[in-house]
């Protein structure tokens, strides 16, 4: 678990070890080599803003080119370390100070300071026409304000951020990152990708919002050379890079939404790494010599989420139903090889003392979820099922199997395909079960459990709301006790997964990888793909 008084308590923060640059060539001059990168989809929102882009596939790509003050080790120790922040420390419950990283330029060439992180967190880049209500950023506060946000971003930094007030500059390398109300989890909420700092110049240099949420101008070691939306995205060494020079000349991300048509290219020599594999892919991938598939179990849970506003799943009986259809574990043994797991709910034991270990997600009872039809007098009226093609690993396969067990209760769940996510979170009628998951961005509950909160997507999207599970966030969020906070997230718990139920659990989820056996570069615990100095060649 994130513990910010203690990280703050240490002081400066160790930096990782650089990893060995690579030992070999593939061209003249510039002896790094280029890599490809086959994924199934390089961002849903069309923008590498992560602002708009808080998804699975945008979380693989973000911190190649943008880095946060502070960051999660997803390598290995799952805790927080330096980035752009050299040591941080608290002042109060309200109040984080960060001593900021010298010498560290943008992609731009511009020097990164103070000013840039107030841009940052400021309204002209996260709130639009807010800016100058807020005082967060004054100077070319008028020039930008044209440069709005679309309603998504805004909503993103409530959420990341829901209690933030302002950002202090004390001098041009130390600000203090000041929230209305307490706060334990500050440090954390920062290593977010919605933390990453961004260049204040670039974005007053960008002629639109879309033309700088397409190409931001971030500190991270690779920047953005081109970006054609449902393409490809091609990063571009930033050898000025405050870590030593990047390991890799370039990498491009190639949008590759067939399965077979990634591993085919990756045999064919097409592509260096192929992601989001399939368990049933590895064997036959790793009977070539020359490739291999690494991944395992990420800080991410796939679920099932239920539109309160339809009329058949207003009932909770009905939905406490079809989360007892559901046999999680013949999900996990069939579609998954026995590789992932069935968590003990919407938690993560890196949550450390506020992790529930006695609690556990209903379990697989038909006679009980008949029962609970009975009891609400279902009628075998049609429930609809938005679904994407494959947006996560085995999701049609996997639907297929929720349906069968729907089935065997006695519901009418009827699957209805559809191509994006605006069709499936939009406000239109008829909206009934979607697929989701939910990442714990850091070490504690509130980074799970703030989508069913106020600011949160499934709330703002109008799927299910409660105003008891709401008074449950603003404790964890407020409080300093951590016997309270725990107290409070036990009886989210409770309220999201077992009486008014917003979600049911499928499993945990895991990423697999194929690559060249030959490339030095190791997976993470969560979908970021990590192609630094210290994750290549070490």
């Amino acid at each position: 678990m994130i513990r910010p008084s203690t990280v703050s308590r240490r002081g400066a923060l160790l930096l990782a070890g650089s990893a060995a640059l690579p030992r070999f060539a593939i061209a003249q001059g510039d002896t790094r080599p280029s890599i490809t990168v086959a994924v199934q989809s390089i961002v849903t929102s069309g923008t590498l803003e992560p602002m708009r882009e808080q998804s699975n596939v945008g979380q693989r790509i973000i911190a190649s080119f943008a880095e946060g003050m502070i960051e999660i080790d997803w390598l290995d120790t799952l805790k927080p370390r330096p980035a752009l922040a050299e040591s941080l420390r608290r002042i109060d419950d309200r109040t984080l100070e960060l001593t900021l990283r010298q010498g560290v330029t943008f992609h731009d060439g511009s020097p990164f300071t103070a000013e840039d992180v107030a841009f940052t967190f400021s309204g002209a880049r996260m709130d639009g026409t807010e800016a100058d209500q807020r005082g967060l950023w004054v100077g070319t506060a008028q020039s930008a304000a044209s440069k709005q946000p679309p309603p998504e971003a805004r909503a993103i930094s409530k959420s990341a951020f829901p209690g933030f007030e302002k950002i202090e500059i004390v001098n041009s390398h130390v600000v203090r990152f000041v929230n209305k109300v307490p706060d334990v989890t500050l440090a954390a909420r920062l290593t977010r990708n919605t933390g990453t700092i961004f260049s204040r110049r670039g974005f007053e240099a960008a002629p639109s919002w879309l033309d700088w949420a397409r190409a931001p101008v971030g500190t991270g070691p690779y920047r953005i050379a081109r970006f054609r939306p449902n393409q490809d995205l091609l990063l571009e060494a930033h050898d000025a890079h405050w870590n030593g020079r990047p390991p890799l000349k370039s990498i491009r991300f190639v949008e590759v939404p067939d399965v077979s048509a990634r591993v085919n290219g990756l045999r064919a020599g097409d592509y260096d790494f192929a992601c989001d594999m399939p368990p049933d892919q590895i064997e036959g991938i790793e009977r070539d010599p020359k490739l291999q598939v690494l991944g395992g179990r990420i800080a991410n849970h796939r679920l099932t989420i239920f539109d309160k506003t339809h009329p058949v799943l207003a009932d909770a009986r009905v939905r406490r139903a079809m989360s007892h259809a559901v046999d999680r574990q013949a999900i996990v043994d069939s579609l998954w090889a026995g590789r992932t797991r069935v968590p003990k709910g919407l938690q993560h034991e890196f949550y450390g003392d506020m992790f529930v270990s006695d609690w556990d997600v209903p379990k697989y009872d038909p006679s009980e979820a008949k029962r609970l039809l009975k009891e609400a007098g279902y009628k075998g009226d049609a429930i609809p099922y938005q679904l994407l093609n494959n947006y996560y690993t085995n999701q049609t396969p996997g639907a297929q199997i929720l349906v069968e067990g729907w089935r065997a209760i006695g519901l009418n769940v009827q699957i209805e395909m559809k191509e994006n996510w605006g069709q499936i979170l939009g406000r239109f009628p008829g909206r009934g079960i979607c697929d989701n998951s939910n990442s714990a961005w850091f070490g504690d509950p509130v980074a799970s459990m703030s989508t069913y909160a106020p600011g949160g997507q499934t709330w703002e999207a109008g799927q299910w709301q409660n105003a008891e599970a709401a008074k449950a966030m603003e404790t964890m969020q407020v409080s300093t006790d951590p016997a309270v906070r725990k107290a409070a997230f036990h009886r989210m718990l409770e309220i999201c997964e077992r009486e008014d139920p917003c979600y049911s659990i499928q499993h945990q989820n895991a990423t697999f990888t194929a690559k060249r056996k030959d490339l030095p570069w190791r997976a993470a615990q969560s979908f970021a793909m990590d192609f630094s100095r210290r994750n290549w060649g070490g």
